[in-house]
């Protein structure tokens, strides 16, 4: 098997929103760009399948007001410095990247030219900017056709990455173990077309693979969101923080599908109740606030409801509650549609899904880590913003605003000649495989993800009680254990990747929650 090595000044491991921000923003500043993607293309991704919006900025909303939200959803567990920083930079960096540059054509009111915006959870006043309720493909669409067009950006298709590249697992000369300071140099990178391992050695490294819904049961989250930056930082010793607090979506379409179809809290915004199967609105049973109450709120309310009526599901009344849906969500509306309801007569069945990971790996306001070199935008980062429960439509603006921060912070740092010397380049290995077991049997890969997904829903879900942590964290660790060895006999290849790195995910996740017996935000114990 032959092995390739690539370098570049910066390597970006990841294609949604955080990703490509990043990339453009490291393009503008004169870098050479290498851009992953696990996919064929760049919206394989979550950032795609985002309905409800991005924040933005409303009628007498000043920075503090939108602070203050933010503090108060994330039970003031947030970082104050994170959500300073969003509250004053995210809206004018939405009007340069978004609005000003890529032309994104967000709704506009109909009296005059200004933008439609609307109100969802936790929010105190409308500051959403939205396209219907396919927001996050519309920015995609313009994100990809930018990225595309750079002749900056080389972009590689159907690349997993497997290890990050570091001066102390790797550096071949004893000088560079013995410093004090850990630096990242890049990844080893799978080519799923090739079927070979790369070794992409990069001045600067970013993260930016999403979130970890896929290693729970029920999701929202496209099939990339496995946790693979978080296993991979924490194999090189990275800080990571609030792995436990994990937020379910209340209002996921009640359907079987591989993926669950998200109903936008968009929809709650406008008007739309949840109801039982009798139609009686109940959330004001649970909080004051009613049906826009924080997420981790109306998603254990719903729960309970469940359980109170003994029901698989409960509804989302918008037929008697919200004027022009076929218009205004075009989306839910055609999708509802082709499984025989029609949202304009009838009530929506909705159940929760695992849908945004609010922890990650430690980050600044500039997506710097603990490791040197190497930065973390979007979902798989913990920035602090969200504390233990995110506000609806924070988490466009924080992929953005970290992509963009992190991508103007590596410029500036490039520009003090931090590229990587030569004498360390050279002394990094290429990737050796230890296994030469060809074992790899699909039926025991798809029982894995059914025990690893089954696990974390019943045990490490919604509500968690030590016993139930305990019980996760026994078949957890046994699993890795297995597919520790398993991992070293075998050649790579794309499952046994992604395999590998969302049992560790998983397995932290677990870990962290047995850690925290406190309940907060969208860690609940019910112990």
């Amino acid at each position: 098997m032959s092995y390739y090595r690539i370098r570049t000044q910066a390597l970006v491991v990841g294609s949604g929103l955080a990703g490509c921000t990043a990339a453009l923003t490291l393009a503008d500043s004169g870098l050479d760009v290498l851009l992953l993607t696990s996919g064929d293309t760049l919206d394989d991704g979550n950032s795609t399948l985002a309905q409800g919006g991005i924040v933005y900025q409303g009628q007498d909303d000043p920075p503090k007001l939108l602070e203050r939200d933010i503090l108060t959803c994330g039970w003031g567990h947030n970082s104050q410095r994170a959500v300073s920083f969003l509250a004053r930079k995210g809206p004018p960096v939405v009007k340069e990247m978004l609005i000003d540059r890529l032309h994104i054509p967000f709704n506009r009111k109909s009296t005059n030219n200004g933008f439609h915006l609307t109100k969802e959870g936790g929010h105190s006043v409308a500051r959403i900017i939205h396209t219907a309720d396919q927001t996050g493909k519309a920015i995609m669409d313009g994100m990809i056709e930018a990225v595309t067009a750079n002749p900056k950006i080389t972009v590689l298709t159907r690349r997993t990455a497997v290890d990050l590249l570091t001066t102390q697992h790797h550096a071949g000369l004893l000088e560079y173990k013995y410093q004090l300071v850990n630096q990242c140099l890049g990844a080893y990178v799978y080519d799923e077309t090739a079927g070979v391992v790369e070794t992409i050695l990069a001045d600067f490294t970013v993260l930016a693979t999403g979130g970890v819904g896929r290693v729970f049961l029920h999701t929202t989250n496209s099939r990339a969101c496995i946790g693979s930056a978080l296993a991979m930082a924490y194999r090189a010793g990275v800080r990571t923080m609030n792995l436990e607090y994990i937020q379910f979506h209340p209002t996921t379409l009640m359907h079987r599908a591989d993926r669950r179809f998200l109903i936008t809290e968009a929809l709650r915004g406008e008007g739309a109740k949840l109801v039982n199967l009798k139609g009686e609105p109940f959330m004001k049973r649970y909080d004051p606030r009613a049906d826009l109450a924080p997420r981790d709120i109306v998603t254990r309310a719903i729960l309970e409801e469940m359980l109170r009526t003994d029901e698989d599901c409960v509804y989302l009344d918008a037929a008697h509650h919200v004027k022009n849906l076929p218009e205004y969500f075009p989306t839910i509306y055609e999708k509802c549609k082709s499984i025989g309801i029609d949202i304009t007569t009838q009530p929506i069945p909705v159940v929760p899904a695992a849908h945004y990971f609010c922890g990650g790996i430690l980050t600044d306001v500039h997506g710097r880590t603990s490791m040197e070199r190497l930065y973390a935008a979007g979902e798989c980062a913990c920035t602090g913003l969200h504390g233990a429960n995110r506000m609806a439509s924070t988490s466009l603006l924080e992929c953005l605003l970290w992509g963009h921060s992190a991508g103007h912070d590596i410029g500036r740092r490039c520009a003090k000649n931090m590229a990587m010397g030569r004498k360390l380049a050279d002394c990094i290995p290429d990737w050796v495989g230890a296994g030469q077991n060809k074992n790899e049997d699909p039926a025991l890969i798809s029982q894995d993800w059914t025990t690893i997904r089954n696990t974390m829903w019943n045990y490490v879900g919604i509500n968690r009680s030590a016993s139930r942590l305990m019980r996760a964290f026994e078949d957890l660790r046994d699993l890795n254990k297995h597919l520790h060895d398993f991992y070293r006999e075998t050649p790579l290849s794309k499952p046994i990747i992604d395999l590998f790195h969302g049992c560790q995910a998983a397995y932290l996740i677990t870990l962290s929650a047995m850690r925290n017996k406190k309940s907060l935000g969208c860690h609940y114990r019910v112990d």
